[in-house]
């Protein structure tokens, strides 16, 4: 059983369409301070295994606007939260900055380590530290965990689109203001958005990993 550590039902719901055995854990692991979505997602999911003891997926996503520097990107949900999507979209279009990008990033912890791959994992301890911007997500081996630092896989998923005007009822976040090919993801089926969304790219990602991860 893996445990995906959100309280929102959408996101388990997106799960569910690439693992077979998903359950939501309602963990409120501390949120370390970073300009990187793969340090926030890798420190949040060794605490969330620390927590559990059992093999725990967390995730960070954000909204990049490419004419506001990447702003809100990695602070996306406390934007939310003090401006609200409806604001971060009127200055995105009054300022004319409307190109955009949704990025995600899953990270997997089960307290073992894992074999040198290109792919990223994180084993840098960063509790009760503010981290710079850093995507470096080295591979790993099995001798550079056994120094004592938990190493988290991480698995990377983007999709492009545009801020427009709010449309649609679904989704949650910053759906109703993305525009990806003509419809806004609070305009998509949860099927069609996991088709194309970030999360269900990283996602897919990792459960293809995760596959061969276990027996």
């Amino acid at each position: 059983m893996l445990r995906y550590v959100t309280t929102n039902d959408g996101k388990v719901r997106e799960a569910e369409e690439y693992l077979e055995e998903v359950v939501a854990v309602d963990y409120d692991y501390p949120e370390i301070q970073a300009d990187s979505m793969r340090a926030i997602a890798a420190e949040g999911a060794r605490s969330a295994y620390r927590h559990v003891e059992a093999p725990v997926i967390v995730d960070d996503a954000g909204l990049f606007i490419e004419g506001f520097d990447g702003f809100p990107g990695p602070y996306s949900s406390y934007v939310e939260d003090t401006l609200g999507v409806e604001r971060v979209g009127r200055l995105a279009r009054r300022e004319d900055a409307t190109r955009a990008r949704f990025r995600c990033v899953v990270a997997y912890c089960d307290g073992d380590g894992f074999e040198a791959t290109p792919e990223p994992v994180d084993t840098e301890e960063r509790r009760g530290q503010d981290i710079a911007a850093d995507d470096r997500g080295a591979a790993a081996t099995d001798e550079s965990v056994a120094e004592g630092a938990l190493p988290v896989r991480l698995f990377a998923g983007a999709v492009p689109g545009r801020i427009v005007e709010p449309r649609g009822e679904g989704g949650f976040g910053y759906d109703p203001i993305f525009e990806h090919d003509g419809t806004t993801f609070a305009e998509m089926d949860p099927a069609e958005k996991n088709a194309v969304s970030h999360r269900g790219r990283a996602l897919a990602s990792f459960a293809e990993w995760f596959a061969d991860r276990t027996p």
